[in-house]
């Protein structure tokens, strides 16, 4: 199994790097893991619609170069459905079920992700209406993929 994460823009704060290092170190027990930096395209303070509409088309078609046809793929959307960790536990464990072993996880830019990212994952996924920095939302999601894999062998890590 493989789980990869494509995210956009570059990770700065060094706390976040060496949390993200640890949770990957963790994920090494139960699945190789890869993380995808891709650059962000800089956004004018008081962009315009269309030009907010053509920087979430070309980082999405950034993201879009980096997931094949036989990839899983979870989208992070503020309109995406919300789970428990159990629950979210569990829909990586059907999946790996289900015969696909690539699941990769997609977190877009300060603007979102583009309607064609939406539309090529499988599973819009939300971790609440608040808005949290993208960087760190990395290490949220990389936490719960370790947190997720800790339930499935009934570990005391969650509790």
């Amino acid at each position: 199994m493989k789980i990869k994460l494509v995210t956009v823009g570059k990770l700065k704060e060094k706390y976040l790097k060496d949390g993200i290092a640890e949770y990957a170190k963790r994920l090494k027990h139960f699945t190789k893991f890869e993380l995808i930096e891709l650059l962000d395209e800089k956004t004018p303070d008081k962009a315009s619609y269309l030009e907010n509409q053509q920087i979430l088309e070309k980082e999405g078609n950034r993201i879009l170069s980096k997931i094949t046809d036989k990839e899983f793929v979870i989208a992070l959307a503020i309109e995406g459905q919300q789970f428990p960790s159990e629950e979210f536990s569990k829909i990586l464990s059907d999946i790996t079920i289900r015969g696909i072993s690539n699941i990769t996880f997609v977190i877009g830019g300060s603007l979102g992700l583009s309607n064609a990212v939406k539309k090529r994952a499988n599973l819009l996924m939300s971790f609440g209406k608040l808005t949290l920095p993208h960087q760190l939302m990395r290490l949220v999601l990389v936490e719960q993929i370790y947190r997720a894999f800790m339930i499935q062998q009934g570990s005391p890590y969650h509790k």
